[in-house]
């Protein structure tokens, strides 16, 4: 088990927590206590939301996909995540999404953590569409369709089994081995999942509507007769340009809840709308600026991309557990000269060691 040393002046090994020491972390905690707590740490952040720098995420696009840098920080602690999204990449053997995150210092700029971050964006996702739901989503919910069962699915399946009480999950994908994966993975967790074969059939009797599918491209996964009076949708798989999941029409008729306007009308299902268009931060619904879930037939929309402060969470809230669990190793990752201005004698030396 690897000893953190938290002393502020011992900074030159970084805790490092590679894929393996993240999986420890999650079943050491439990997945879905460790969704929990990270639920718990964005909603806080969000509370906190004027503290942070905030800014569309840096994405480098290309035919095959994007690779995006996304940053923040809140005076205190800055982070970053660097993540890509390349559709095709399950065909050819490859994750669909990677990433991996860093924690550092604002006073001093040295990083305190280094993390895998595909297992924890998964989780966070997950956590943050829970925590959305909670204050959007009809009252004692129930049922919750998953259109769209590949990577994501299970992990949203249980947030919203931990966080709002869902019982049932309707499951659609056009692959019907994803779906098939999808049903195995739930067959423990105590959730009622029932597999479907079409979208239609996925949301019916759902209060909760959840779309998470993977092609690059503008899709019509929901069309405005599928949705009906008092409904939630937590739309989570329209993440960059040129790529929606959902019928301009619902749109024009739902109450839109995003993270971050600026980048969410450039990635998101609210990029069919003119620029105008009104949509409300959830921060504000959080802290009460705004109202978010305000009758029995109104029908909410979460447009969620995915925003750096929820990376900023998740990163804060593994880093806080790194004591506890001891599930990660201490990288070299910074010179640290005996004398800051002879790193050249440093590297000299080193020859002779």
């Amino acid at each position: 088990m690897s000893k953190i040393n938290l002393n502020p002046s011992a900074l030159a090994m970084v805790p490092f927590v590679s894929v393996a020491d993240m999986m420890k972390i999650v079943n050491t905690v439990g997945i879905k206590k460790m969704i929990r707590g990270i639920a718990e740490y964005i909603e806080a952040d969000f509370k906190r939301w004027p503290e942070f720098d905030k800014t569309p995420r840096v994405p480098s696009h290309s035919k095959e996909g994007v690779i995006e840098l996304m940053p923040t920080s809140d005076g205190e602690l800055y982070g970053f995540k660097y993540v890509n999204g390349h559709p095709a990449n399950m065909a050819r053997g490859f994750q669909t999404v990677t990433a991996f995150g860093l924690l550092a210092r604002v006073d001093n700029g040295y990083p305190v953590m280094l993390s895998e971050m595909t297992v924890l964006t998964a989780l966070r996702t997950a956590a943050t569409s829970a925590v959305a739901a909670k204050y959007l989503a009809p009252k004692n919910a129930k049922t919750m369709a998953m259109i769209g069962n590949g990577a994501q699915c299970e992990f949203q399946a249980l947030a919203f089994q931990e966080l709002l009480g869902i019982e049932t999950v309707r499951l659609y994908d056009i692959d019907p081995d994803a779906t098939s994966k999808a049903v195995r993975n739930l067959e423990a967790t105590g959730l009622n999942v029932v597999s479907c074969n079409s979208s239609q059939e996925a949301v019916t009797g759902a209060e909760i509507i959840t779309t998470c599918t993977a092609d690059k491209q503008c899709a019509t996964i929901l069309t405005d007769n599928m949705v009906g009076a008092g409904q939630h949708i937590n739309a989570i798989g329209g993440d960059c340009p040129g790529k929606t999941e959902l019928h301009k029409d619902i749109l024009l008729r739902a109450d839109i809840f995003v993270e971050f306007p600026e980048q969410t009308r450039i990635e998101g299902e609210i990029q069919q709308l003119d620029a105008d268009h009104p949509v409300t931060e959830l921060w504000e619904v959080m802290t009460g600026r705004a109202k978010g879930r305000t009758s029995d037939t109104q029908t909410t929309l979460f447009d969620s991309v995915g925003f750096a402060t929820e990376d900023f969470s998740a990163l804060r809230y593994v880093r806080d557990q790194l004591e506890a669990t001891g599930h990660f190793k201490n990288l070299d990752l910074l010179a640290d000269p005996d004398d800051p201005r002879d790193l050249f004698g440093m590297v000299n030396r080193a020859k002779e060691a």
